[in-house]
């Protein structure tokens, strides 16, 4: 079903209007906006690429994740990719053995925290992966294994709470370790390096 990113060229339509629309491989370390007013210094998305003038992120991935994050400087396609019937597929890494009552559990729907309100998630896809892809990469050192073993699991969300996976594992016992967004509608990270940003015709 995926139709991976070097693929997306030969679907492109003619009818761009003007507008231009990106894909990158958002490093961890990097926040997902061109502008941060605080006092502390961040790395933005400006940094990676001459990206023109009024383009935004669609949607967000939080400093500490990473992974696929779709760029436009078209308001219309922003909408329509935030949209629900856009699958948002995740790989997290977590603490311990996940259990599969625990991955049940996040299919079914959990509680989680939403702007002072509680909220149950919508049912979703959630599976182990007993053998990660090898194009997802090493990343960063997450901890010495030491400390104990990990895990992954594979959730695939129709919804786009504020650090939803995060909070999604961390009800069922098992904290994000390290998180990486793999696939947005028929977009696929797989081929691509960290970093890199490709122009593409449309979303």
């Amino acid at each position: 079903m995926n139709t991976f990113v070097g693929e997306n060229k030969n679907t492109m339509s003619e009818h761009s209007h003007n507008h231009r629309h990106f894909i990158l491989y958002k490093p961890h370390g990097y926040i997902s906006q061109f502008i941060y007013e605080k006092k502390r210094t961040k790395k933005k998305l400006g940094e990676l690429y001459d990206f023109p003038e009024g383009t935004m992120a669609i949607g967000r991935l939080d400093e500490n994740s990473e992974g696929l994050l779709l760029l436009t400087t078209d308001g219309m396609t922003s909408e329509r990719v935030r949209g629900s019937h856009y699958e948002k597929e995740y790989y997290a890494q977590v603490d311990g053995v996940i259990t599969e009552d625990a991955v049940e559990a996040m299919r079914c729907g959990v509680e989680i925290g939403v702007k002072g309100e509680k909220y149950t998630t919508k049912p979703c896809e959630a599976e182990r992966i007993l053998q990660l892809p090898d194009w997802i990469g090493e990343g960063r050192r997450i901890r010495d294994e030491r400390h104990g073993p990990t895990s992954w699991v594979r959730i695939v969300l129709t919804e786009g709470k504020f650090r939803q996976v995060r909070k999604m594992t961390a009800y069922v016992g098992y904290a994000t370790l390290r998180l990486v967004r793999v696939r947005v509608g028929n977009v696929c990270l797989e081929g691509m390096q960290v970093g890199e940003v490709i122009e593409v015709n449309e979303l």
